[in-house]
């Protein structure tokens, strides 16, 4: 009795303890995000190396940020403008949520103060190119990169601290090519695509924006969102979307760089993969053939007969004597010749390969035979065995019950024919 009220309170406790925590994490983000309880808030800052993974995004790329389930990444394109910027930046700080904002440099030149302001409220800022090119993918390498350039100038230009600038790059219209990846990944900065739109940049309805935009997350279950902050629609869309997040559980993350200071965050290679392979999940592609290395490539003679035949004390003949004695006779004789084989075209051999030329193979013996040949059964008789000796000759000796059935069968043709003569 005295354990079992032991165990009970034990119980009691540990349910106690885990509600405990339980409502604590409401409390935690309402700690940091004063004056709104229910704000969705940001779980948790994810710092990458883009050196390590210099390519990031399932629309276009193997790989994508090292998220848990249920967990996004909201990233905005073509600011600052002021019109539409500064009524994301107040719902983002409504909800105390984090994100990263692509900037283009002309837009920076006309708007640095849209830029610091960002800054200001913790957001992570990367560049967008200096004018927005849609022809990224077939510019020449050298034009590319002065956008490249253009836009990071005039971006860390507009900043109080310049070193607030990421690394981080997307190219406009996510018009990738090899030539400006390359480039950006030798001068350290990470390339982003996304894993899912809301084709916001489309006329189309706000509504339509937020559809698009949960209906893609649900599908992949976690991912970078794109969107943009230079849209009507971007602004009437963002509050439900966030409203949508809270209801079903997702949770946001904020992505920084790695520095000196700031080491990247422990993850595993599998871990930047959206959906990594399981045992219950099939996988796609075979692995590739590994590349064997060989101490030493000579290589042995083919094994003979005589290499069979090893005897020692305790070990019979493989082979019998008779069978090597053959394969010593067939591997001296000659080759025959073509000739050998050869038929002549017309012949009674070449009547006789089929059943409607037998009868007429039978009239072309017995015309051969000329006046030797006798009349009635007897002379029947001895065209077939002089049919069956020519025959022979040209096909080697038969069994004598093959050679009797042979010549009996012209007998019987040659009857026939003269009982209808």
């Amino acid at each position: 009795m005295i354990g079992s009220s032991a165990v009970f309170r034990r119980r009691s406790w540990t349910v106690l303890l885990l509600g405990l925590l339980t409502t604590a994490s409401p409390a935690a983000f309402a700690a940091e995000c004063p004056g709104h309880p229910d704000a969705l808030g940001t779980s948790r800052t994810l710092v990458v190396d883009p050196r390590e993974h210099p390519r990031i995004g399932t629309m276009q790329y193997r790989e994508t940020l090292p998220l848990k389930d249920h967990e996004v990444v909201l990233t905005f394109d073509d600011g600052p403008l002021p019109k539409y910027s500064n009524q994301v930046l107040q719902i983002l700080a409504s909800e105390c949520i984090k994100a990263t904002f692509f900037i283009i440099g002309q837009q920076a030149k006309a708007n640095p103060d849209g830029v610091r302001k960002l800054v200001a409220a913790g957001h992570t800022v990367g560049t967008h190119s200096m004018n927005h090119p849609l022809t990224m993918n077939k510019m020449p390498i050298e034009k590319a990169q002065a956008e490249i350039d253009g836009g990071i100038e005039w971006t860390s230009a507009a900043m109080t601290d310049p070193s607030r600038l990421a690394p981080f790059f997307r190219i406009p219209g996510l018009m990738r090519a090899d030539g400006v990846e390359n480039y950006l990944i030798s001068r350290g900065i990470q390339v982003w695509s996304a894993d899912f739109p809301a084709d916001d940049w489309r006329h189309i309805s706000p509504d339509r924006v937020y559809q698009l935009a949960i209906q893609r997350l649900e599908a992949k279950g976690k991912g970078i969102l794109l969107l943009h902050d230079i849209q009507a629609r971007t602004v009437a869309a963002l509050p439900k979307i966030i409203r949508d997040l809270k209801a079903k559980g997702y949770r946001i993350v904020h992505v920084v760089p790695a520095t000196a200071d700031r080491p990247a965050t422990p993850t595993t290679p599998v871990e930047w993969l959206l959906h990594p392979p399981t045992e219950t999940t099939p996988i796609a592609r075979w692995p590739a053939v590994p590349s064997f290395v060989f101490t030493q490539t000579a290589t042995l003679p083919a094994p003979g007969l005589a290499d069979l035949n090893a005897q020692t004390a305790h070990q019979p003949q493989v082979l019998p004597r008779k069978a090597i004695a053959q394969a010593d006779i067939a591997a001296t004789l000659p080759a025959p010749g073509r000739d050998v084989f050869a038929i002549p075209e017309g012949s009674v051999e070449v009547l006789l390969s089929t059943t409607l030329s037998r009868r007429a193979a039978t009239r072309l013996a017995m015309a051969a035979e000329g006046p030797h040949a006798g009349k009635g059964k007897a002379g029947t008789i001895r065209a077939g065995k002089i049919h069956a000796r020519r025959t022979a000759a040209h096909t080697g000796p038969r069994p004598a019950a093959q050679a009797k059935r042979t010549a009996s069968h012209p007998t019987r043709l040659a009857t026939s024919v003269k009982k209808r003569a």
